[in-house]
């Protein structure tokens, strides 16, 4: 196998002696190469997301699996589906190796376990109904191919955002999406392009995947939850809107008596 371009050395030599601004223009310009390798990739992409639609459409789970960045990127990504588009916490759901202390400090070697991954995710009682998308820069991680190749055995689909090819995860997973970014403007950081990539491919997925399973309507979160003052306040203008009416403290009201935006436009009250 060749060296993976997350590894290859950047090409920027000696950035300790580089000043605040030539360090800044170096790191912008690496990352307005993302968004390019991200659009070549875009048709692996809708294939993938178009697989997920179908499994939720039938009662499915979308499982997140990664270690380091990449894990805590997927449960990220994961637990702001609840409030945002007003679905179960459990139905996107993100695990990273090392459990979630892993979220504030690196655990040493949890990415190297060969059993822990599918462990996780037998906590949650998966199904040929579920569909896990691993995480992993390198295409390499341990504990993350092992849990997919146990997934493969148990007929689950499954997917990848990687940012090496010609890596294991590729022949492995249904769907898999590689987006080559190049190598790191710090040698090895894939916390930098690689991260930005796959936090960009993941907003992609779970947006999309909750408009086409009903949770927007037109632009709006008519699904918010009304968790803090900032959601209620949106939540009653977007009743305003729905219901024309020009009372603030009328609208919120209504909000508030019936719980959601799309509960409140849908009584159809004037």
């Amino acid at each position: 196998m060749s060296e993976k371009t997350t590894e290859q050395q950047s090409p920027y030599r000696h950035i300790e002696k580089m000043n605040v601004m030539e360090i800044l223009n170096h790191i912008n310009h690496e990352d307005h190469t993302v968004t390019k390798a991200i659009q070549n990739n875009i048709h692996s992409i809708e294939k993938l997301i178009t697989k997920i639609v179908d499994q939720m459409l039938a009662g499915g789970r979308l499982f997140y699996i990664g270690a380091g960045t990449s894990g805590r990127l997927g449960v990220l990504d994961a637990s702001e589906c609840p409030p945002t588009f007003g679905v179960p916490k459990d139905l996107v759901i993100g695990i990273i190796a090392g459990g979630m202390a892993a979220l504030q400090k690196a655990v040493e070697h949890a990415e190297d376990d060969l059993e822990k991954g599918w462990q996780d995710l037998k906590t949650y009682n998966i199904t040929e109904k579920d569909i896990v998308i691993g995480l992993t820069a390198s295409g390499t991680t341990p504990y993350v191919l092992s849990a997919l190749s146990e997934c493969k055995k148990n007929n689950i689909i499954t997917g990848c955002i990687t940012c090496n090819c010609q890596v294991p995860i590729i022949d492995l997973v249904d769907y898999p999406i590689a987006v080559v970014v190049g190598p790191e403007f710090i040698t090895g950081s894939t916390r930098m392009k690689s991260g930005t990539a796959q936090k960009l491919i993941l907003n992609m997925i779970s947006t999309t995947v909750m408009i086409k399973i009903g949770r927007i309507e037109d632009n709006k979160m008519v699904h918010l939850q009304l968790t803090n003052d900032k959601l209620i306040d949106r939540g009653t203008k977007m009743v305003m809107e729905g219901l024309h009416l020009t009372n603030y403290e009328e609208a919120k009201q209504l909000l508030l008596k019936y719980g959601s935006v799309k509960a409140t436009i849908d009584t159809g009250l004037v």
